[in-house]
């Protein structure tokens, strides 16, 4: 009896300890890890940069931001499955900048710095 009391105990252990690595085991499905976006900006100088940069630093979701200030164009990593395309662009919005075809929020824009304004010239 005693046999067949551990021989049941330890085809139980067994048992137990297969079917909880089998769970743990099972591949999950991932789409891309991450996503570029290029956004039309109306930023003017290095001040603008550093503003949208650290703006996007805040978002949830993005890896890398990065303004080229000559072009205008804000160039965005991050992570679909955090955030979208339009969550972005309205991020920059909200900053104070224009993004793409879409304006800047004019309560944002009016608080940006006087050098910032897209009606001053690049300095």
């Amino acid at each position: 009896m005693k046999l067949l009391t551990s021989f049941f105990l330890a085809f139980s252990f067994l048992f137990l300890s297969v079917s909880t690595f089998a769970q743990g085991s099972k591949p999950k499905a991932k789409g891309p890890a991450t996503e570029t976006l290029q956004v039309k900006t109306s930023a003017v100088c290095d001040m603008c940069k550093s503003r949208l940069e650290k703006a996007m630093a805040y978002e949830k979701g993005v890896q890398q931001a990065n303004l080229d200030v000559p072009s205008k164009i804000l160039t965005v990593t991050y992570r679909p499955d955090k955030t979208s395309a339009d969550a972005l662009r309205a991020a920059v919005q909200q900053t104070g900048y224009d993004a793409d075809d879409k304006t800047a929020e004019a309560r944002a824009y009016d608080r940006l710095p006087d050098c910032c304004k897209k009606t001053n010239a690049t300095h």
